[in-house]
C-alpha cells in the first residue's frame, strides 16, 4: 500500500508556489510512495477506496504508472493540487471532526479518529498502543518539515497488526536527522491566528493533531494511591550515657491509635510507615492485669521489674507498669459529653462518617439515664444539632446522630469552640465534662497550624472540660492534628477503624475513656551510674519533657482514666557487662566528698508527679529500684510483662531499629505466643496473626 503518510503532511500544508527545493523533495516523495505501493504488503486493517485519502492515494498512483510526470517540476506542481484535493473532500465530507477546538488525530494506519470529549474506556491492550502511540508522535520534532528516511522501512508483514509495523517505521524516521526547517513560503508560523484547524496545528509526520501534552507508556501511567496522611515525624529515642546524662522525664501516655493504624495497614497489605508506629501506643492498646491502688485516694499503682533482654544478652529492661484506681458503676460520676463530629466532605467515605454514626450509637448505649448529651458538627461553619439532652431521651439523641450528612469544608476551630462552650453552659461539679472529636482531622478553615490549634485548646482546658479525640479513615487522616490536639487538651486519642475498635474503645472501655482519675502524670527516671552505664526508652518519643519540667505545675502532661494500664519500658546496660556503645570518659567520674555514692545498690530512682481532676498541685510517688525488682531470667517474668516485650520487639521491629535488627518474627511470635494467656476479646491472638502478615510482607527484616 501507497505510504500516505507524506501526502498527510502536505494535506496540511497551505499550498504555496513552489520552490526548487520543494519541487525536489515532492518528487522524492512521490516516487518513494511509488515504490512501496508496488512491493509492500498491505496492511492489517488499509482497505483501499473505503477512506477519502485513498482517493488521493489512487489518483497519485494512476499518475505514476502511466508516467504521466517526466520531471522533478512537473512532480511539484502535482503534488500540491492533490494535497489541495484531499484536504478539500476531507473538510466537506467530515466538517464537524474540525469544529471548534476539537483535537484531529489519525490512527497509525492514517484512518481520521472519531473525536470525543472524554477518551473512551478501551480494553488494555488497546489502550497501551494508543498511548503508546500518542508519545511516539509528540515526541518528534513538529516543525512542518517533512522528514523522509533514507531508504524504504524494512518489511515486518510477519509482524502482527500494522500498527506494529507502523510504529516501527516511524521510530526509524525519528532516527535520521530532519533537514533544515522551510523558509520563506514554506515556513509555518504556529502565532499566527487562524481559523482554520489546519493551519493552526503543525503537520506531524503521521498524524494531523494539535501539539498535546506528552503522554507515558501504559505501563507507567497506572494511578498510584497518593499518601495524604499527615503523622509526625520523630527520631527513634538514643542511647544515654548514665554518667553523663543520668535523668530520664517524659509525659504518660494512654493513646491507643498508633496500634489501630498499624493494624489497618498490615491487614491491606503494606508494610506501616515508620512514622506512624508510635512503640508506647502499641504497648499500652492491650489491657494487663498490673497491681492496682487500694483506694481511689491514692490514683494509681507503679510496679517496676528487671529482666534480661530477649533480643540483647548484655543489656536488662526495667520495666514500669502503672495501673489505674478501677472506679465501680455504682461510683461512677454523672457525665456531660459534647459529641464534636466532623461532618465535612472529606468526611463521606464509607470507614469515616457512616462507621462513625454507628460508633455513637454503641456510645450513646452505654451511658446512664442522667447523663447528658450535646452534638456540635462542623463543615464550611460550625452549628449545634442537639442541645443537651438527657441520655433517657435516647430516640432523639439516635435520630440526631442517624441525620448526618456530610458535605462542605472543615471548620474545625469555630467547631472546637462551639464544642466548648455548649459543654460550659451544661458543667457538671464533680463530674466529668468532655468534649468527644470525631474527625479524619482535615481542618482547612480557620485556625489550621498545629501550633494555633494547640494553644486555642491550651486555653479552652482551663474550663475544666477535658478531650477526647476518635480518627477516622486511612487516606486522609491528620493524625499530626489529632495528637497536638490530645495531648494538649488533657485528652487522649484512638483510632477507630472498625466497629470492632469502635466497641473496644467506647463500650469495653468506657471507663478509661470517659472518666479520669489523673491529670499532668509525669515520669521521671534516674540512673546510678555506679551500676548503669547506659540507658535507653523505647518508645514515649513525642512526649519527651525537660528535666525541669517535672517539678512545673503549669507544664501539661498525660492523663490516666478509671482502670487505665500504662507502661514503660526501658533498655539498660549493667556497669561491666560489655554491652556499652558510647565510649567511657577519659577522666572518669569527679570525687565526691563522702567518698563514694549515696544508694549504690540501686538501678534507679523512679519519681511520678499527678494531680488529681480537680487540683491544680501535683503530688509525688517515688519508688527505689533494687536487686530485689530483679529476676533471674526471662522467662520468669509475669506473663502480662513478657506479653508486653514481645509487642515492644515488634513495633521497634516495624520501626528497623537497630536493637531488634537481628531479632526476627519468629522470635517475637515465640515470646507472644507462650505469654498469651487469658485472651477473652481476642486482642492477643490478633496480634499474633499481625507479626505473621508483617513477616509475609518483609517488613524490616
Amino acid at each position: 500500500m501507497v505510504d500516505d503518510n507524506e501526502l498527510n503532511r502536505l494535506r496540511d500544508i497551505a499550498a504555496p508556489a513552489p520552490g526548487e527545493s520543494a519541487k525536489a523533495r515532492a518528487f522524492e516523495a512521490a516516487l518513494r510512495a511509488y515504490d512501496e505501493e508496488n512491493i509492500s504488503a498491505v496492511t492489517q486493517g488499509s482497505v483501499g477506496g473505503l477512506r477519502l485519502t485513498e482517493r488521493a492515494q489512487k489518483l497519485w498512483s494512476e499518475i505514476m504508472q502511466k508516467k504521466l510526470i517526466a520531471t522533478p517540476a512537473l512532480a511539484g506542481l502535482v503534488a500540491l493540487p492533490i494535497a489541495g484535493y484531499a484536504t478539500f473532500h476531507l473538510l466537506r465530507e467530515q466538517p464537524a471532526k474540525f469544529g471548534g477546538d476539537e483535537k484531529i488525530t489519525e490512527t497509525l494506519a492514517d484512518k481520521p479518529a472519531t473525536l470525543k470529549p472524554a477518551e473512551p474506556k478501551q480494553a488494555p491492550t488497546e489502550l497501551a498502543k494508543d498511548k503508546k502511540a500518542d508519545a511516539d508522535v509528540e515526541s518528534r520534532d513538529a516543525t512542518g518539515v517533512l522528514v523522509a528516511p533514507a531508504s524504504p522501512p524494512k518489511s515486518e508483514a510477519a509482524q502482527a497488526g500494522g500498527t506494529a509495523q507502523q510504529t516501527a517505521n516511524e521510530r526509524a524516521v525519528v532516527a535520521e536527522p530532519a533537514p533544515p526547517a522551510p523558509t520563506g513560503e514554506f515556513a509555518l508560523n504556529s502565532a499566527a491566528p487562524s481559523t482554520s484547524r489546519l493551519a493552526r496545528a503543525p503537520a506531524a509526520e503521521s498524524k494531523l493533531m494539535a501539539p498535546q501534552p506528552t503522554i507515558a507508556p501504559a505501563d507507567q501511567i497506572a494511578p498510584q494511591e497518593e499518601n495524604r496522611n499527615r503523622v509526625q515525624d520523630f527520631k527513634t529515642n538514643p542511647v544515654h550515657a548514665a554518667l553523663e546524662d543520668p535523668v530520664s522525664t517524659f509525659s504518660i501516655d494512654v493513646d491507643t491509635a498508633s496500634y489501630s493504624f498499624v493494624r489497618r495497614s498490615l491487614k491491606e497489605g503494606a508494610v506501616p510507615q515508620a512514622d506512624t508506629v508510635r512503640v508506647e501506643e502499641m504497648i499500652n492498646y492491650f489491657p494487663y492485669d498490673w497491681k492496682g491502688p487500694d483506694s481511689a485516694s491514692t490514683p494509681f499503682n507503679s510496679t517496676v521489674s528487671v529482666m534480661p533482654t530477649p533480643w540483647n544478652g548484655h543489656t536488662k529492661l526495667m520495666h514500669v507498669a502503672i495501673k489505674g484506681f478501677d472506679i465501680k458503676p455504682t461510683e461512677q460520676p454523672k457525665a456531660n459529653l459534647v459529641f464534636l463530629i466532623d461532618v465535612s466532605g472529606s468526611m463521606d467515605e464509607p470507614d469515616k462518617l457512616p462507621l462513625l454514626k454507628s460508633a455513637f450509637r454503641l456510645l450513646v448505649s452505654k451511658l446512664r439515664a442522667d447523663d447528658t448529651i450535646s452534638i456540635v458538627t462542623y463543615a464550611g461553619e460550625a452549628g449545634t444539632v442537639l442541645m443537651p439532652t438527657r441520655a433517657a431521651e435516647k430516640d432523639k439523641i439516635l435520630n440526631a446522630i442517624d441525620n448526618l450528612q456530610p458535605g462542605g469544608s472543615t471548620a474545625g476551630e469555630a467547631g472546637i469552640k462551639e464544642a466548648y462552650k455548649l459543654a460550659q453552659q451544661s458543667f457538671v461539679k464533680d463530674g466529668v465534662n468532655r468534649v468527644m472529636l470525631a474527625t479524619d482531622g482535615d481542618f482547612n478553615v480557620g485556625q489550621s497550624d498545629d501550633d494555633d490549634l494547640k494553644r486555642l485548646i491550651e486555653q479552652e482546658r482551663k474550663s475544666g472540660v477535658f478531650l477526647s479525640v476518635f480518627g477516622f479513615g486511612h487516606d486522609n487522616l491528620n493524625d499530626q492534628m489529632m495528637q497536638t490536639i490530645a495531648q494538649n487538651g488533657n485528652g487522649t486519642a484512638a483510632y477507630i477503624d472498625t466497629l470492632a475498635e469502635a466497641e473496644k474503645v467506647l463500650v469495653e472501655d468506657a471507663s478509661s475513656t470517659l472518666f479520669p482519675i489523673a491529670k499532668d502524670v509525669k515520669i521521671q527516671v534516674e540512673f546510678n551510674p555506679n551500676k548503669v552505664s547506659e540507658y535507653r526508652l523505647i518508645g514515649y518519643e513525642t512526649r519527651a519533657l525537660n528535666r525541669e519540667d517535672f517539678n512545673n505545675d503549669r507544664v501539661d502532661a498525660g492523663d490516666i482514666g478509671s482502670g487505665h494500664s500504662v507502661t514503660a519500658i526501658y533498655e539498660i546496660t549493667p556497669k561491666g557487662s560489655g554491652g556499652d556503645q558510647i565510649d567511657p570518659l577519659r577522666y572518669g567520674q569527679a570525687t565526691v566528698n563522702n567518698g563514694g555514692v549515696a544508694n549504690a545498690d540501686e538501678y534507679a530512682f523512679v519519681k511520678i508527679r499527678y494531680k488529681l481532676p480537680n487540683e491544680d498541685v501535683s503530688k509525688l510517688i517515688t519508688t527505689p529500684v533494687t536487686s530485689a525488682n530483679e529476676v533471674a531470667s526471662f522467662d520468669q517474668a509475669s506473663t502480662d510483662q513478657r506479653f508486653s516485650v514481645a509487642v515492644a520487639a515488634f513495633g521497634q521491629k516495624l520501626r528497623d531499629e537497630d536493637a531488634t535488627a537481628k531479632f526476627g518474627y519468629d522470635k517475637i511470635m515465640e515470646i507472644a505466643t507462650a505469654a498469651r494467656g487469658a485472651d477473652p476479646f481476642g486482642y492477643r491472638s490478633e496480634f499474633l496473626s499481625l507479626v505473621r502478615l508483617a513477616s509475609a510482607l518483609g517488613g524490616n527484616r
